[in-house]
């Protein structure tokens, strides 16, 4: 029944109720990233090799076999997800197990965020930095483009998603962060969450001029953030620290 997706997998958060609105969930962390983002507090993760020490897929199943009843959702994040040809049948296989599913992501591969988007219940979609200043932010040129053509993607579909930014204010000045709020307004978009970076606060005044833009803006505090680092296995048992949100 379940075949064995090739998913280059770092572990897995067991419980969380703060990475999928609404549901009990788990997180599947995955392994690689196409950016390198200076803020990044999965550094680690950029790296798609495997590990001896990362979980099977086979694991994982048994895993998610025996939390039916208890956890509503699934979500996938990262490093990105997307990355992984293998990503859609490791989806299907846990909606065939009854949970719903949800994907964490920068966009960087449109065409696949297309074909994954009907299988998945909500997105959580990182933006970066205004689309032509990304690489300043990624260190990858041309990054921005298709973290644009990702989000009309998003804008165009039925599937439930949150656009958030990461806002360390070493990398981004206050004109920078406006640019990028005018960006996404012109977009279209209506709902906006500006995290704070690790050891970072917002600038002063920042909330208040960007509010008046959207019609709800949220701030998450470091504080509030989700947990940032897998633990190796998931029949461990264990739970990572809190700290700063992935993105």
């Amino acid at each position: 029944m379940h075949a064995t997706p090739p998913l280059r997998i770092s572990g897995l958060t067991p419980l969380t109720t703060i990475d999928f609105p609404g549901r009990i969930a788990a997180v599947v962390w995955l392994r690689g990233c196409a950016l390198r983002c200076v803020y990044c507090h999965n550094a680690d993760l950029q790296n798609p090799s495997s590990t001896a020490r990362d979980p099977s897929w086979e694991s994982l199943v048994r895993f998610f076999e025996r939390r039916r009843g208890f956890l509503d959702g699934v979500v996938f994040s990262g490093g990105e997800p997307l990355l992984q040809s293998a990503l859609p049948d490791a989806v299907t296989a846990l909606r065939d197990l009854g949970f719903e599913t949800a994907l964490h992501t920068a966009g960087p591969c449109p065409g696949r965020l297309i074909r994954i988007l009907p299988h998945l219940d909500w997105v959580g979609f990182d933006v970066k930095a205004p689309f032509e200043e990304y690489e300043s932010i990624t260190q990858i040129p041309k990054s921005g483009e298709n973290a644009r053509e990702s989000l009309v993607v998003l804008q165009r579909s039925d599937t439930p998603f949150e656009v958030r930014t990461t806002i360390d204010p070493n990398l981004m000045d206050m004109a920078m962060v406006m640019r990028m709020a005018a960006q996404l307004q012109k977009m279209g978009l209506s709902r906006w969450v500006l995290q704070e970076a690790t050891g970072k606060r917002l600038p002063v005044g920042l909330e208040d001029r960007i509010a008046p833009l959207f019609d709800h803006l949220e701030i998450r505090k470091a504080s509030e953030a989700r947990p940032d680092t897998p633990p190796p296995r998931p029949e461990s048992g264990r739970y990572p620290p809190r700290g700063a949100r992935a993105a």
